[in-house]
């Protein structure tokens, strides 16, 4: 294992570069990159974590007493992509955790299966069952007791082509960000996979020495001083002038917080208004918003009021919303967190030609899910929080916006 002193940040890298006017240095590489995303989930996001299906008990069991302790879900998402073909295909590889992660000795890295079709890459993908919506979708936006002016900005289906996203409804301000991807890297592959997905122990620790060999490329090693964010622990309480409070914990490494939340859901034939709020004092929806974020990127959005600063604890879902969108609301709140950056091998002195062989990068979020608006008939369900108000599961599936699924027993 290589010392972990001889990493360097690729922030720093990159300041120290543009620092110096006219330098001459000769830069090549990476041969290979490599991040992993890691996110812990709360509330009803802790229950479809990792593609967990939840049944009507689990839901049921949590709502009515189900603490923190119990409502909380670890995620990890690997990429490796290199400009070199493997050395026998197919693409493999293989990341190797100390014994506190408690993920076995290896995570196993598979490439794409021959004809699988590519994915979508801009974090704005519909499900493959999607159907066009009937009625119209009421946009809103911004944190307050009552929504702001030009709101909301209405989408009538009937006059969107079948099979066709309504044009400019996800932010092209915050794309997500996807360094490593199949669409850029000559040999690429990831976990999880067609092979290989577990879910992360709830007691899993990611501090301390990591290492990646695979057959694409040089061998990745670093070291995390960083683990997993704190769960959030979000509740929502209705307010007399017909909004909804939303409040949480703040998390101390946490950059910034943006709120979303779905409501007026089809449920049949008779189609109606769906609603789509976000905190983002713009009409900013999706992409980035949804994922992670890089902190100097989030620290921009926070100054634009397109995320919530680090020290915000509360955001008011309007009025207007809560009234258009009927018993309930989908809540969702993200958390973004740091960042570690690693490179090897480490910048050569005077004006020596820097042959880059990887980098490596770590990504942290925190994020939860909630039910907005049920009583459950006088008693209080939670998610997340001590006073979150949820809606009184039903076998009755049923899809938000766009066909988007949501869990089972959330209409």
């Amino acid at each position: 294992m290589r010392s972990t002193l001889r990493f360097v940040s690729v922030a720093t890298v990159a300041a120290m570069l543009a620092a110096v006017p006219g330098s001459a240095q000769k830069t090549t590489g990476p041969k290979e990159r490599y991040e992993m995303d890691v996110a812990t989930a709360s509330g009803f996001a802790a229950m479809t974590a990792g593609g967990r299906k939840p049944g009507i008990g689990g839901m049921m069991g949590m709502m009515f007493g189900g603490g923190p302790d119990n409502q909380v879900a670890r995620t990890i998402e690997l990429r490796l992509g290199s400009n070199q073909p493997p050395t026998k295909p197919p693409v493999r590889g293989d990341h190797y955790f100390q014994p506190q992660a408690k993920l076995g000795a290896s995570l196993p890295l598979w490439g794409p299966e021959p004809g699988t079709p590519r994915p979508r890459e801009d974090g704005n993908e519909m499900p493959g069952n999607f159907e066009r919506p009937k009625g119209r979708l009421l946009l809103f936006w911004g944190c307050g007791a009552k929504a702001g002016p030009g709101q909301p900005v209405v989408i009538d289906f009937a006059k969107v082509a079948a099979g066709q996203v309504p044009p400019n409804l996800f932010t092209s301000t915050v794309p997500r960000i996807r360094e490593v991807m199949a669409s850029n890297s000559a040999s690429y592959a990831g976990w999880p996979n067609g092979k290989s997905s577990k879910a992360v122990p709830k007691d899993s620790s990611l501090l301390g020495a990591h290492r990646i060999a695979s057959n694409a490329g040089p061998e990745i090693g670093f070291t995390l001083a960083q683990d997993y964010m704190p769960a959030l622990g979000a509740s929502t309480a209705p307010q007399g002038d017909g909004s909804v409070m939303i409040r949480w914990n703040q998390l101390q490494p946490a950059t910034g917080y943006v709120a979303w939340a779905f409501g007026g859901m089809d449920r049949g034939d008779a189609g109606g208004d769906m609603v789509w709020w976000t905190s983002s004092n713009a009409r900013e929806f999706g992409g980035g918003l949804w994922d992670w974020l890089p902190p100097s990127v989030v620290a921009n959005l926070v100054t634009k009021k397109i995320v919530m600063p680090p020290a915000q604890t509360s955001c008011q879902i309007p009025a207007e919303v809560k009234k258009a969108s009927g018993e309930m609301l989908i809540g969702n709140l993200n958390a973004f967190g740091p960042e570690a950056n690693f490179s090897y091998p480490p910048k050569p002195a005077g004006g020596a030609a820097w042959n880059i062989d990887w980098t490596a990068k770590v990504r942290f979020r925190s994020h939860t899910m909630l039910m907005i608006g049920a009583d459950f008939g006088g008693m209080g369900g939670r998610a997340g929080g001590d006073d979150a108000a949820a809606e009184k599961p039903k076998k009755k599936k049923c899809k938000g916006p766009f066909g988007i699924p949501l869990p089972d027993g959330a209409c």
